[in-house]
């Protein structure tokens, strides 16, 4: 996906129209656009997300249609039908796609700044990080970009706290080489990465030797052959994936609604930083 990052001199901070543009076919996730996203992403039904932003349902099936063929991969999942007339939720690309668009966004105003004091080298230096974050590609199904709040070294290993937008953390064991060819220091960003088969579901309450235990509610749970993915809502409002069998879906009676902890070991968590 390439992005262009408008600078025009004479446009003043207040009339700016922040965009990044999908080249081909006029396609661009326009301010209204991303309201469209962040309103769907909230009300879980692209109807309700059109009233929220004052676009017609149409008009937001066409949007959504239009940066779905573009990207190539689909950035909301709709169901249709049903009692309840179906309803949508951001993909994870969809949601790195709109986390990508308002980090350029406050790059831009940032540099657009026509009032106060300006954005300071630091300031703009860890926007770039983070545009640079969210645009790692990986296999992992669970992504996090956080601060990293606490690094304890031991003899040959660290423990490294990454705190997460929201109040969540994750905890992660990786050698102390790691921690020095990473750069990683306190205060700095990193990404966790964790495979969905890595996540072990449980009843809240559950006690466990597992150093990361993230409660949430599930979202959904998609039943294959053999195994189920199943996405929870974690408390601070990220989402996670887990990959477990179907046996494991009845045994815990896993349903959209219910209040899992997600337990994931930390020597299973990988850290990655952006270069």
């Amino acid at each position: 996906m390439s992005s262009t990052l408008f600078l025009p001199h004479a446009m003043p901070t207040a009339s700016l129209e922040p965009l990044i543009d999908l080249r081909g076919a006029g396609t661009s996730l326009t301010p209204q656009r991303a309201k469209l996203l962040h309103a769907l992403d909230a009300h879980g039904s692209i109807s309700a997300a059109a009233r929220a932003v004052g676009m017609s349902y149409k008009g937001a099936w066409d949007a959504i249609a239009a940066l779905n063929a573009f990207v190539g991969e689909p950035l909301v999942s709709a169901e249709t039908g049903g009692s309840g007339g179906g309803g949508a939720r951001l993909t994870e690309t969809g949601r790195r796609v709109l986390a990508f668009h308002q980090a350029l966004t406050a790059l831009q105003q940032r540099l657009l700044a026509g009032q106060g004091e300006p954005a300071s080298a630091g300031d703009l230096d860890q926007l770039l990080k983070r545009l640079g974050n969210l645009m790692l590609r990986t296999s992992a199904r669970n992504q996090y970009e956080g601060t990293v709040q606490a690094i304890q070294r031991g003899a040959v290993n660290s423990e490294v706290i990454l705190d997460l937008d929201g109040g969540d953390k994750l905890v992660a064991i990786i050698t102390n080489r790691s921690v020095d060819d990473l750069g990683l220091r306190e205060g700095g960003s990193a990404i966790a990465l964790v495979k969905s088969s890595f996540v072990v579901l449980g009843d809240p309450g559950v006690r466990t030797s597992a150093r990361n235990a993230l409660a949430g509610t599930v979202l959904s749970c998609r039943e294959g052959a053999v195994n189920a993915e199943v996405e929870l809502q974690l408390s601070g409002g990220r989402r996670l994936v887990a990959t477990v069998t179907n046996e494991s879906v009845k045994e815990l009676g896993i349903r959209e609604g219910t209040s899992l902890l997600a337990l994931v070991k930390a020597s299973h968590v990988i850290l990655a930083v952006a270069v």
